[in-house]
């Protein structure tokens, strides 16, 4: 399993990288650091995600309003900060 650092640097990678107004999703970061069993990996990018959201190093949104990575429940998509 990927420590925290990488899971952070892929996702801040995929965000700088990101030029879609939508964003991307938390599965994308995943996908990436592990092909093929991805899906087991998912609530702990979800909380690496949560520490770059509370740093205000990456957005977190459902339906396009902004929502706690930790508290949404369903699909969230990821996008930088536009600062």
């Amino acid at each position: 399993m990927p420590e925290d650092a990488r899971i952070a640097e892929t996702l801040l990678t995929l965000a700088r990288a990101n030029v879609d107004a939508s964003g991307f999703c938390p599965s994308d970061a995943a996908r990436a650091l592990a092909p093929q069993d991805w899906r087991p990996l998912i609530p702990r990018v979800r909380q690496v995600i949560s520490r770059l959201q509370r740093d205000g190093l990456i957005n977190v949104t459902q339906e396009g309003l902004a929502v706690d990575a930790l508290g949404a429940e369903g699909p969230i998509r990821l996008s930088r900060p536009l600062h």
